[in-house]
């Protein structure tokens, strides 16, 4: 530590000087909002997510492999869509990643959203592997034949059950999630994964193991 010698009369103005630094406003300014959708547009583009979504996939159907040779009575899988079995990003990108309902609502109802392939590829392994397909999906049961249409030219219409939100459900999409996963457990289902982009996806338990993709674009608690 350095201590200075002050001389006669300056005390006060060393102290004034101390006031004034001690009172500087801090900055509470957030990221600059285009900076980060740069960035997201980077991580998209330089093919990093397509990287880190494959990677989850394939730790998720490792996992399956090894869970289905130990048996347990109705093995069960939980898909999300959106980011998860579907990509939006070809509205999204549209957008500029805004989001806007008439907009989404015209999206969803062209079903024409494509596949994550890696994911898709895991749906079609539990499958083979004689695991029922549960897919459950904030989306509201207004969107559930558009969201079945999709999901059919995509590859993965043989699920299970598709369980939607009730259009004047208002709660929190992890509570409505973790419930359903609970029901369906209860119905005798051992749900032996659960994968999707969002940690309200994740939230609540009712599966033996969960695989967070990675999901840069939005949340949704």
């Amino acid at each position: 530590m350095v201590f200075l010698k002050a001389r006669a009369g300056t005390c006060g103005v060393v102290a004034v000087a101390l006031a004034g630094c001690a009172s500087a406003p801090v900055s509470r300014e957030p990221r600059n909002l285009q900076l980060a959708k740069e960035e997201v547009r980077a991580y998209v583009a330089g093919g990093d997510y397509a990287r880190d979504v494959a990677a989850v996939a394939a730790e998720a159907r490792a996992w399956l492999e090894r869970r289905v040779t130990r048996g347990g009575g109705r093995l069960a899988v939980v898909f999300d869509v959106d980011e998860t079995l579907l990509s939006n990003l070809p509205s999204m990108e549209g957008l500029d990643f805004g989001y806007i309902p008439a907009e989404w609502k015209r999206w969803v109802e062209q079903a024409k959203a494509p596949a994550l392939d890696p994911v898709r590829e895991l749906f079609r392994r539990a499958r083979e592997l004689g695991m029922e397909t549960l897919v459950i999906t904030g989306r509201r049961e207004t969107e559930r034949e558009a969201t079945a249409r999709n999901l059919a030219a995509v590859g993965c219409g043989d699920f299970t059950v598709l369980v939607c939100r009730a259009d004047s459900e208002r709660g929190g999409v992890a509570e409505f999630k973790a419930t359903t996963r609970a029901r369906l457990a209860a119905e005798g289902r051992v749900i032996v994964a659960n994968i999707g982009d969002q940690e309200s996806d994740l939230a609540g338990g009712h599966a033996e193991r969960a695989f967070k993709l990675p999901g840069p674009f939005y949340l949704i608690r």
